[in-house]
């Protein structure tokens, strides 16, 4: 496993499929520590460390959504031998399609199934939430999103670490544009909050377009970060998926 770009929240269960899992917009590995727990060891939970935060955070933050998908692409590839899974929640759930597409393009094993969980379609781009430009403005996004907690926000020290790679972010996503290449082989599952104030339903139900692979749509109570207090759910919804694609969780 790829020290630099994966984390593990414990030690790895024997024989168990992988869940690769992609953070939101300026999160981090940790942000999955709550769903790599609710598995309970019943899958190998890796989280992705991006760059330019907690123990990369020296490292320069990803200017685009192209050449991270790359550099992802590339250290997921040793990976592909044994059976795997992705999730990505927001901006993750666009890296985890665009990694997807680059290792079919490399000819690699795809993922069993691609969750791609508080994301519309990138046909459906752009979005008026990626289009932000000075800080007051992102901020302001993700105070309304909830998605990192107002002590973080409200401290100036823990601000200036976490805005470098909230800024890259937001840049990186208000750049991407979707190339309107094939649509994936793996089943896709997409997941939304009922009341998520940045995807609408039907937004979500467009990744339908985007995989020959069997699609399902799930949506659960809540806004953006729905599954900060749906992990339950979210863990069954993975479970019944890989179940869905011939695999055993």
């Amino acid at each position: 496993m790829d020290s630099t770009w994966f984390r593990r929240f414990g030690p790895a269960p024997e024989g168990r499929m992988r869940l690769v899992c992609f953070p939101h917009a300026g999160g981090a590995a940790s942000s999955f520590l709550p769903l790599s727990r609710a598995f309970g060891g019943r899958l190998d939970v890796l989280a992705v460390q991006y760059p330019g935060r907690q123990d990369r955070r020296r490292e320069e933050p990803y200017g685009g959504i192209t050449a991270h998908a790359d550099a992802l692409a590339e250290a997921l590839e040793p990976l592909t031998e044994e059976p795997y899974a992705l999730f990505g929640h927001s901006m993750g759930a666009v890296l985890a399609y665009e990694t997807t597409r680059r290792l079919a393009a490399a000819g690699q094993p795809g993922p069993r199934r691609v969750f791609l969980s508080g994301r519309g379609a990138p046909s459906r781009l752009p979005n008026a939430h990626d289009r932000l430009g000075s800080d007051a403005e992102i901020l302001a996004a993700v105070r309304g999103l909830g998605g990192t907690g107002h002590a973080v926000l409200d401290d100036p020290e823990l601000l200036d670490m976490v805005m470098p790679a909230l800024r890259a972010d937001y840049g990186a996503l208000g750049t991407y544009t979707w190339d309107g290449g094939p649509p994936l082989d793996s089943p896709v599952t997409a997941i939304v909050g009922d009341a998520d104030p940045v995807v609408a339903i039907d937004e979500a139900a467009a990744w339908h377009d985007h995989t020959t692979g069997d699609f399902g749509l799930e949506i659960l109570p809540g806004g953006h970060f729905y599954l900060d207090e749906r992990t339950a759910d979210v863990c069954e919804i993975i479970t019944n998926g890989l179940l869905a694609a011939g695999s055993t969780a």
